[in-house]
């Protein structure tokens, strides 16, 4: 079984239909979203409109929540007053775009998502989705976060594999419990429409699991990142021609 994973598009809508396409072409057996659908760029309503008509499963990512709940806060760790303006221009001005009914669907989003997985009867993994962390919608998880931090996180939440996004840059930690005696997997997303590793496509995550798949043995639990190229000087270009800052323009470009 595939199980495609993506998160963080932020109204980038050329970079989400080509992970679109790319979903379609390889035919994972289910597909899910963790959220901050919008936020950045011009596309806010076109892209909760895909998520919508494709019936992806969505969570929702603290800028999802700040739209939805029609706030002038995003829940975003800026560093300084200079981001931290960028920001408010950002969220006002999505907040300015987003239809009624868009704004009530970011609102009704679910926090978290559960799926259990039974390969053999003796044992279940279970895979927990949120965007930050299982405690903070906006927390950060890091890769350099300590070892015993994370494995801690994931066995009070109770999750075997745990995915999520938020920080935009993607990894795959396999995780030792000696609590529960079995590996714990955390996996970030890295961002559909806003990555920040230097790598400007896009990025998702496909999981494979299958009748040999044990909490007990890591390499058995299978981890891709898929990166796909899309027309960035598109949703550049759409950034410096609306009212936001045209820094948004050179992250992209830039990934960073």
């Amino acid at each position: 079984m595939k199980i495609a994973f993506f998160s963080d598009i932020h109204a980038n809508l050329p970079a989400f239909e080509a992970v679109l396409q790319d979903l379609h072409e390889k035919q994972p057996d289910m597909v899910y979203c963790l959220g901050d659908l919008i936020g950045y760029n011009v596309w806010a309503n076109e892209v909760v409109e895909l998520i919508r008509q494709h019936r992806i499963p969505t969570i929702a990512g603290n800028y999802d929540e700040g739209v939805g709940m029609n706030s002038s806060d995003c829940g975003c760790a800026y560093k300084t007053e200079e981001d931290k303006a960028r920001g408010n221009q950002s969220i006002n001005f999505t907040n300015e775009i987003i239809s009624s009914d868009n704004r009530k669907y970011l609102r009704e989003l679910p926090r978290h998502i559960w799926v259990e997985f039974q390969p053999k009867e003796e044992e279940r993994l279970r895979i927990l989705m949120v965007h930050g962390s299982p405690r903070k919608i906006n927390e950060y998880l890091f890769e350099d976060r300590p070892e015993s931090s994370m494995v801690r996180l994931m066995e009070e939440s109770g999750a075997d594999i745990m995915l999520f996004g938020h920080t935009h840059k993607p990894y795959h930690r396999q995780l030792v419990s000696e609590q529960e005696q079995k590996y714990k997997h955390a996996i970030n997303l890295g961002s559909v429409g806003k990555p920040k590793d230097g790598d400007p496509r896009a990025c998702y995550v496909l999981l494979e699991l299958d009748e040999n798949s044990t909490a007990a043995v890591a390499e058995s639990i299978k981890v891709e990142f898929v990166r796909v190229p899309y027309d960035v000087e598109q949703a550049a270009r759409a950034v410096e021609e609306s009212p936001l800052p045209n820094d948004f323009a050179d992250m992209l470009r830039k990934a960073y």
